[in-house]
């Protein structure tokens, strides 16, 4: 199906405005979380990564948490690269575009690994939680794979989510075939 100019260059626009405002929202949050980290391991000593975003709620107390806006402006952000720039994987060479292939690959079975196995933990530590007679989600944390900086499992799966999303649509777009027009 071909469209006129016009509708390209409108559907453009908007991927370049929506890309323009995800990339503002994560560099915006990526800062704030990493002077609340530095403000925090200066008084404490001790730091969680990413903490300060799972514990941060956006825009008032109640509503959604910073991580889970950066992970959804993560995922948006990289769709409208790839809708902006993804016909450019065609003029790269096919021994390129194998290594490629192979590399986005890796880092997918990875971040899905890395996805299961940060849900498995949370949702046994939650258990836990629940038959010792307390639940708080967003306050567990796992001291792996340093002890001395632990890591806060809703950022880890959340992140670690959006990791897979981006790789598996990256492998998709380097993998498919071209259609023919």
């Amino acid at each position: 199906m071909y469209y006129s100019t016009e509708k390209r260059t409108s559907a453009r626009s908007v991927y370049l405005i929506v890309f323009y405002i995800s990339a503002i929202s994560m560099t915006a949050i990526t800062f704030y979380a990493l002077y609340q980290s530095i403000i925090e391991y200066a008084s404490t000593g001790k730091i969680v990564i990413g903490e300060i975003l799972v514990k941060t709620e956006f825009p008032f107390k109640g509503f959604s948490k910073l991580i889970t806006y950066l992970m959804i402006v993560s995922v948006v952000s990289w769709y409208c690269v790839t809708k902006l720039g993804g016909d450019k994987v065609k003029e790269v060479s096919p021994a390129l575009r194998a290594i490629l292939q192979i590399i986005v690959l890796a880092i997918a079975v990875v971040s899905l690994y890395e996805f299961v196995y940060n849900f498995v933990i949370w949702s046994s530590l939650i258990t836990i939680n629940a038959l010792g007679g307390h639940i708080n989600l967003d306050t567990i944390s796992i001291a792996y794979p340093n002890p001395q900086t632990p890591w806060n499992l809703v950022f880890a799966t959340k992140m670690s989510l959006a990791a897979f999303l981006i790789s598996a649509h990256g492998f998709y777009i380097i993998s498919r075939k071209d259609k023919p027009k």
